[in-house]
């Protein structure tokens, strides 16, 4: 008999404290996730994709072609690459110059590059950050591109929140 008047009590206190939220949120003393966001603006951040063995010809990832993202394994959108940059792995060794060192291809990696992406979309601007899919889109965030011959995982590395 004591419990059923303990799981009573609880019930009646959760109720009242769902009419109390509801009055603080309906009085604007509580901000709701909907008035959190300042504004809609286009945004481009750039995912640096490390150590990326290829053995073809070319980058599979194409400027002004689209790649499908997903952020944190949740699949998001279709985005479109604004700028593709690639650089072979490098190493840096002893020199006769006056540096006494010179950066050259590495040798035993020879297929390997660092790729920056850039890509673009519309985001919500709340006072935290850009908002993308869901996510707050901040430096480090691990996404990943997908396109119809790569699937590649790579983290945020620059975001430009473009006025207009």
């Amino acid at each position: 008999m004591k419990f059923n008047k303990f799981v009573d009590l609880i019930i009646i206190l959760g109720i009242i404290l769902a009419i109390f939220v509801g009055i603080i949120t309906i009085k604007h003393y509580r901000e709701t996730a909907s008035k959190q966001i300042e504004a809609t603006s286009q945004i481009n951040f750039n995912v640096y994709l490390r150590g990326v063995t290829l053995t073809g010809e070319d980058i599979p990832i194409k400027k002004d072609e689209t790649t499908f993202i997903s952020i944190r394994n949740v699949p998001y959108s279709d985005l479109k690459v604004i700028d593709v940059e690639s650089t072979q792995k490098m190493t840096t060794i002893s020199s006769n110059n006056s540096n006494g060192y010179k950066v050259v291809p590495d040798s035993s990696q020879p297929n390997t590059y660092d790729i920056s992406v850039k890509v673009t979309d519309t985001a919500k601007i709340t006072k935290d950050g850009a908002v993308v899919g869901g996510n707050k889109i901040k430096i480090g965030l691990p996404i990943t591109l997908e396109g119809k011959t790569y699937k590649l995982t790579g983290t945020v590395s620059d975001i430009e929140i473009l006025e207009g």
